[in-house]
């Protein structure tokens, strides 16, 4: 395999995927919140393990190859050391690698190419993995897999789950620890999330996360409540072993009375072993778990012991993952949301389905012109997929030439009536009803008090639309004059003398926002965090911008090319500031809201540095800083924040999770740095 990378680079790439994935592991194996889809952490291995071929000279210490799971999180569970440390797989990802693996076991073990070598074959189930230590028949502890070595004692939540016997049947070993996956069914997901959204309480993610997060808890009689179930598929530290195959053992684990996959097979072939494979997909959506390929074990005991292991996993097995996920359902009806800028989005309502191991249950439509595209209505059989494996979509509409008529696509705004139209030139339709309709007011409060506006703690989306509910939030000014409602608001449920005053504190905290800020909290349409920033930098006070801004819509053509001579100023900014100043309501609203905050004059105080005079791009997810933040830090030091990448970049500070900028990066040989070395260069320039 050749690559178009120095050793320098690879080195580099190297160095990053190591954070990189050490990152995704401790969120997906330590605190149950992975960030990125199975399908997107398996590329991020599949590409280090090229790169470690490609230079073996380079392999870390730390390298991912060499991790199985991660330690354990700081929890109040106790640590438990596994007799037998628990490995985890390599994968597979086409039909090519499966026949590989056989080959190298045969290569390996020096057999014959007429040999028999069969395998096991059966569904990965994607949950939690958990050992259960048997002595004389009784179950005396369990323990998660951890960092594979250490894992957490979770024996009091284990002895709730239906599924896992105190005691087996028959003739077993003095000690027998069997291995499986604590998982939790789709239907069962579906109604423990419906519960905890009654309650108000955490909604779940997916089944793995689930079933993870009900396990992993100190009070067993949390996990008692919840639906879990186990899976057998294999065995750790044994005193003795019931059989001379996978197979055998297997049947012996099953008759014992612990639940075994029913699609756990042997075969004799690759031909056989793939379309079993194939077998499993196609039942996959329909089956009552969540599963994400099909694991492969060499049948013979005795040569699993003679190929022993690499450093994490057997040479002994594989699993061979399934591509990213499609899954048919039901659109059962599609319903308009109204956003704060007006934008009507139309919203499927889905039979709810599992795609990519996360529960679909609605998907968005996007604009009038892709219903149409699509052809879809209330009822129609669709296919979805995850974009990129995250974001659901629908890519196909199995029943669109069923004779029904197409969806009247609406002309009037659902929330307040006003016609809804589309602008020469684009694609999405609008409510035309601006601050009356209250569909946008509440997203537009939404959207003043969020993290890259206001950022008022504890006025979050409940909030706002309770007190609007009451009347008492009609605009952002109202906010302000929330103190004098401090008694009704402790009256209401939920709401004590303390949360109150907090609330109300960090509301008089913002009496004096950064203009900028306030700017973008405003809601005009294409006026970003980072246009408004540059428009301050311009004109430094919001009363200069709108003199600048209402002169310009009034046709001064001086005014206009005074805004679009900022550099990332377009006509669209401009026309879209002139629209907002003109209207009376929206004046209305800027002048009460000045009536109760004074932003200061907004200025940035630049210092010498490495990159004054530089253009930084941000790519990735910064650990120890927002996006805002790290924009603001540049500007402070004299540098520009772009948003994208191109020739002008001089330097990419890519943090966990970057694409397409830091590979577009390296193309044109523009610097990188990560995330610690930006503070340095913050740091220095004091």
């Amino acid at each position: 395999m050749g690559f178009d990378l120095s050793e320098a680079d690879a080195a580099n790439e190297l160095m990053r995927l190591a954070k990189l994935i050490a990152h995704h592991n401790r969120r997906y194996h330590a605190e149950d919140a992975p960030e990125i889809s199975d399908a997107d952490y398996d590329a991020l291995v599949r590409r280090n393990a090229e790169l470690e071929a490609a230079f073996p000279q380079l392999i870390r210490p730390d390298s991912p190859s060499r991790q199985v799971g991660h330690e354990v999180a700081a929890s109040p569970l106790a640590k438990v050391a596994h007799e037998v440390r628990m490995m985890s797989l390599d994968n597979a990802f086409a039909d090519e690698d499966v026949a590989d693996f056989v080959a190298r076991v045969r290569r390996f073990l020096a057999l014959p190419e007429e040999a028999l070598v069969a395998m096991t074959a059966e569904d990965k189930i994607d949950g939690l993995s958990c050992s259960l230590r048997y002595e004389h028949g009784k179950l005396v502890r369990a323990a998660t897999r951890g960092d594979g070595q250490v894992g957490e004692d979770v024996t009091p939540n284990v002895a709730t789950i239906a599924d896992i016997p105190q005691v087996l049947k028959g003739d077993v070993p003095d000690v027998f620890e069997v291995r499986g996956e604590v998982y939790m069914a789709k239907a069962d997901f579906v109604a423990l999330n419906a519960a905890q959204e009654a309650r108000g309480d955490k909604i779940f993610a997916n089944p793995r996360n689930a079933a993870a997060g009900s396990l992993r808890q100190k009070d067993p009689a949390i996990t008692a409540a919840r639906p879990l179930r186990f899976l057998a598929h294999g065995w750790g530290a044994a005193s003795a072993v019931p059989g001379s195959t996978q197979s055998e053992v297997m049947a012996a684990i099953a008759a014992w009375g612990i639940p075994v996959s029913s699609l756990l097979v042997r075969c004799e072939s690759v031909e056989q072993m793939l379309a079993h494979y194939r077998n499993i997909e196609h039942q996959r959506a329909d089956l009552p778990y969540d599963i994400d390929g099909v694991v492969y074990k060499v049948d013979r005991l005795d040569w699993q012991e003679r190929l022993g292991f690499v450093a994490k996993a057997p040479r002994w097995g594989i699993a061979h993952k399934f591509p990213a996920e499609r899954a048919e359902t039901t659109l059962e009806a599609i319903d308009i949301q109204v956003g704060r800028t007006g934008k009507l989005t139309p919203v499927g309502r889905l039979k709810p389905v599992t795609v990519g191991g996360v529960v679909v249950a609605n998907v968005t439509l996007h604009n009038r012109d892709e219903i149409a595209r699509l052809g879809v209505r209330p009822g129609d059989r669709v296919v979805l997929q995850r974009a990129g494996d995250v974001i659901p979509q629908v890519v196909e509409n199995l029943t669109r030439d069923d004779p029904r008529a197409a969806y009247p696509f609406p002309d009037h705004c659902p929330e307040c009536g006003s016609e809804a139209v589309a602008e020469e030139g684009e694609v999405d339709v609008r409510c035309t009803g601006g601050l009356i309709c209250p569909a946008q007011r509440t997203e537009r409060l939404k959207h003043f008090v969020s993290r890259g506006a206001l950022d008022i703690e504890g006025l979050g989306e409940k909030t706002i639309i309770e007190f609007f509910g009451l009347g008492w939030l009609e605009s952002p000014a109202d906010i302000f004059r929330l103190k004098g409602r401090r008694g009704e608001i402790v009256g209401r449920e939920g709401w004590q003398d303390k949360s109150v005053d907090n609330l109300l504190a960090a509301i008089e905290a913002k009496r004096s926002p950064d203009a900028a800020r306030l700017l973008f909290g405003l809601g005009i349409r294409h006026v970003g965090a980072v246009t408004a920033r540059d428009l301050l930098k311009r004109f430094t006070s919001l009363e200069a911008l709108r003199e600048v801004a209402a002169a310009a819509h009034g046709g001064d053509a001086e005014a206009l090319a005074d805004l679009t001579g900022i550099d990332g100023i377009g006509p669209a900014v401009a026309e879209a500031l002139g629209d907002f100043f003109h209207e009376p309501h929206n004046v209305a609203v800027w002048e009460d809201l000045l009536s109760e905050v004074s932003p200061p004059p907004y200025v940035v105080e630049t210092r010498d540095s490495a990159v004054a005079g530089k253009t930084v791009v941000f790519t990735g997810a910064l650990e120890t800083m927002s996006r805002d933040e790290a924009k603001a830090q540049a500007e402070r030091l004299g540098a520009k924040a772009a948003g994208s990448v191109s020739a002008k970049t001089d330097l990419l500070v890519a943090g966990p999770g970057a694409g397409s900028k830091l590979k577009k990066a390296q193309e044109l040989g523009i610097e990188v740095i990560d995330e610690a070395a930006w503070a340095e260069i913050v740091r220095a320039a004091g």
